[in-house]
């Protein structure tokens, strides 16, 4: 079964987002589960966090399909030790958040050398990040999203992922979540249905199928290989929905959170239709 919804509001405490998922008849969703601007929030209180448990199982949301994000200030890769250690503090603190809330994936963007290392020493300072904070947690998984490769930031090609995941300690809890808009902008062909095949199967050769835990859904603002990272809504970009249509109809898509992030929230629920079409 597709498991399609869309990133949507935490406002007013996130137990919410399960309630806003439901109007657009998601059967998965994204949060923030607290302030992705802001390095320190107050801890999720116990009322807060039953709610969100109790509004998941109202709406027969599983936390299987819920893809909670991190804060965008994190960076597992910094360069600079004080800065990397304050963004480390901050990813534990959202695993914990994920496990207060029983949720089992934690998404994360992987991190950025700032032109001051390599990309294979910031590759390696991100898995030890990611091993820092698997050892202190326990039954969330670390799942790394593909990037646009915008600047200085790493996991735009997916040996960058593989590089990573070579790296972790415990393979049973990293994954990748793969977004289209990125892969896209950062070099890879999704035009068509057959280039989207020839892509996904090299997905399969260099990190594997058995590390996908999620999707994102965007179309895209700008063209192929242009490393700039600007969604748009399904079918109105330069990316089009052949794409959309090869995901929808390819099994190894079964089962994992698919959300958008497309910029219209007012026409989610139209999307989720729209994809589901083409799987029917």
């Amino acid at each position: 079964m597709k498991r399609i919804g869309a990133h949507v509001s935490a406002s007013g405490g996130v137990e919410n987002a399960p309630l806003n998922a439901a109007t657009i008849d998601a059967n998965a969703f994204a949060l923030f589960t607290k302030n992705q601007r802001q390095w320190v929030a107050k801890p999720l209180t116990t009322e807060s966090i039953d709610a969100f448990k109790a509004n998941c199982a109202a709406h027969n949301l599983e936390s299987d399909y819920i893809l909670p994000h991190d804060s965008y200030l994190i960076n597992l890769g910094h360069p600079e030790t004080e800065k990397l250690e304050k963004s480390r503090d901050a990813f534990l603190d959202e695993m914990q958040r994920c496990e207060q809330l029983g949720l089992k994936l934690l998404n994360f963007h992987p991190g950025s050398h700032l032109k001051q290392v390599s990309e294979s020493e910031c590759l390696a300072t991100i898995a030890e990040s990611i091993n820092i904070t698997l050892d202190k947690t326990k039954g969330v998984t670390a799942v790394i999203e593909n990037t646009a490769g915008q600047g200085s930031n790493l996991g735009f090609r997916f040996e960058h992922l593989a590089e990573i995941i070579d790296q972790v300690e415990d393979k049973e809890r990293v994954g990748v979540c793969i977004d289209t808009c990125h892969s896209f902008a950062g070099g890879y062909d999704l035009l068509t249905q057959g280039s989207s095949a020839a892509v996904f199967d090299e997905f399969d050769k260099v990190v594997g199928f058995k590390y996908l835990c999620g999707m994102h859904l965007n179309d895209s603002k700008k063209g192929l290989g242009s490393r700039v990272d600007r969604h748009h809504s399904l079918g109105l970009g330069v990316l089009g929905v052949e794409v959309f249509k090869f995901i929808m109809n390819d099994d190894r898509f079964d089962d994992i959170p698919m959300i958008l992030e497309t910029i219209d929230d007012s026409i989610w629920g139209d999307e989720i239709k729209l994809l589901r079409s083409y799987a029917e």
